[in-house]
């Protein structure tokens, strides 16, 4: 065989994979939950969203890169196998908080990517990144709490406090990671004896709370029934108030019409009020007016005559 056609038939073969490479990677799919992007000559293009067959240059002037659109979680502090089984880390989880207690905190990151592009190319291990700032962004939330807070009532501050701080952190890094939220799974002491202390003095606490709740509610009750008491006695002495007011304004009406009768008529008004007050100062007194010589005036019915019993006589035959 001579050179020439071992070179043509070389030239044919290499001709045939450059074209079965060309028709292989011109054409690619993206499913509805995946994004793509299309990198020409180490640049990424703008990320494709829409699902569906795609067209692009052959490799290696182009080449597509597809990732997920799905919700990520990343557990800081612990793994869970595909049997169910945990593996907790200890070691990553173990922080000191504010009034310098040691706790055990782990925790679920929900993420997603949000940016193709500066996902792939603006750092070498973006997960890694987002690992790293989850612990210092826990660990820096826990420093600055008390530990009743991060065992008790402040997890949910805690959760926000983290999630604000971690996505702060991730904006700044700029890797294309968005941060959807934070969950903390568990927060203890680091051993059985330590536990149970501080649960029995998280009871004494609860019980503290209790019995001055109940003693804030006999309060208000109390309070209420005095409140309750005062508007009666209030409502009481307006009542008395009202009356003599009413009572007074009567006794002046009658007093302005004894007054007028008075004036128009002096002396028999005079006479009547001195006989009528002494009708009420002694009832049962009998009343004589005497006139200057010492008899008694005749012309004022002032005694009811005296009933004489009927005399019976007896029936009968005389003899």
């Amino acid at each position: 065989m001579s050179v020439k056609r071992i070179l043509t038939t070389a030239s044919l073969a290499l001709g045939g994979i450059i074209a079965l490479i060309a028709i292989l990677t011109t054409w690619y799919t993206v499913d509805e939950s995946e994004q793509a992007v299309v990198i020409t000559f180490g640049k990424a293009e703008e990320p494709i969203l829409d699902s569906g067959l795609h067209f692009k240059l052959p490799w290696p002037m182009q080449k597509v890169e597809i990732l997920s659109k799905e919700t990520f979680s990343l557990r800081f502090g612990y793994k869970q196998s595909e049997d169910g089984e945990i593996d907790s880390y200890d070691n990553e989880t173990k922080m000191i908080t504010g009034d310098e207690n040691i706790v055990l905190t782990d925790l679920v990151v929900q993420w997603k990517i949000t940016d193709p592009g500066k996902y792939l190319f603006n750092s070498e291990a973006p997960q890694e990144i987002l690992h790293d700032a989850t612990s210092a962004s826990i660990r820096s939330i826990i420093g600055s709490s008390m530990i009743d807070e991060a065992l008790t009532s402040g997890k949910a501050d805690i959760e926000a406090q983290t999630r604000d701080l971690l996505a702060t952190l991730i904006e700044k890094y700029d890797i294309g990671i968005s941060i959807l939220g934070v969950k903390l799974q568990d927060v203890e002491l680091p051993n059985a004896e330590v536990r149970s202390a501080f649960t029995a003095v998280t009871d004494a606490r609860e019980t503290k709370n209790t019995k001055t709740n109940e003693a804030k509610k006999y309060q208000n009750q109390r309070e209420s029934e005095a409140i309750g008491e005062i508007a009666a006695i209030k409502s009481r002495a307006e009542g008395q108030r009202t009356a003599r007011i009413q009572q007074a304004t009567g006794e002046v009406a009658v007093f302005n019409k004894l007054y007028a009768e008075y004036r128009n008529n002096q002396e028999i008004t005079r006479q009547r009020l001195v006989i009528e007050t002494l009708e009420s100062v002694l009832p049962n007194a009998q009343i004589y007016i005497m006139n200057d010589s010492g008899e008694t005036v005749k012309y004022l019915p002032l005694q009811q005559p005296t009933q004489v019993p009927p005399v019976t006589t007896e029936q009968g035959g005389g003899k």
